[in-house]
């Protein structure tokens, strides 16, 4: 059973569109290597994700070994992105918390997505910022040796 499942409620998308390669739902069992393969993540961060209850309810097979579904998928790219994010690590246990508690956490779950989307906006400011001096300097030392192949030439 997946973070999605647990609520048995209604439930966003948690990523983007479908990759190609999945197999249809009702025969999406993936092992750890092949999602390993699918998002680039270490099966080390995966069972670590499982141990924090980032990613709980990992379904098992006769064996015991992990099996994976398209929604599993479809939450480490929600992950992922939340990662690329800057988000601490403790915002997206409390996240995943917040989605299996169910529909009355909307509120919530709101408020930590829009405290994180302005840590992005401000961290976009920064890098714009950064990025006009770059091209400053950029200019200047264009400039500068432009005068001096003039110069030499």
């Amino acid at each position: 059973m997946t973070v999605m499942e647990t609520t048995g409620t209604r439930t966003d998308s948690c990523a983007g569109p479908a990759q190609a390669e999945r197999r249809p739902d009702g025969a999406d069992s993936y092992t750890i290597s092949e999602v390993v393969a699918f998002t680039g993540l270490t099966a080390h961060t995966l069972r670590w994700y499982e141990r924090i209850g980032l990613m709980p309810h990992i379904d098992r097979s006769h064996t015991g070994q992990r099996r994976y579904s398209n929604r599993d998928l479809d939450w480490l790219d929600l992950v992922g992105k939340l990662r690329l994010t800057g988000m601490p690590v403790a915002d997206m246990v409390r996240y995943a918390e917040l989605v299996r508690e169910g529909d009355h956490t909307y509120g919530d779950r709101f408020e930590l997505l829009e405290a994180t989307r302005r840590d992005v906006l401000a961290r976009i400011a920064e890098l714009h910022d950064t990025l006009a001096v770059l091209d400053r300097k950029i200019a200047f030392y264009g400039d500068a040796h432009a005068y001096e192949k003039e110069k030499a030439g």
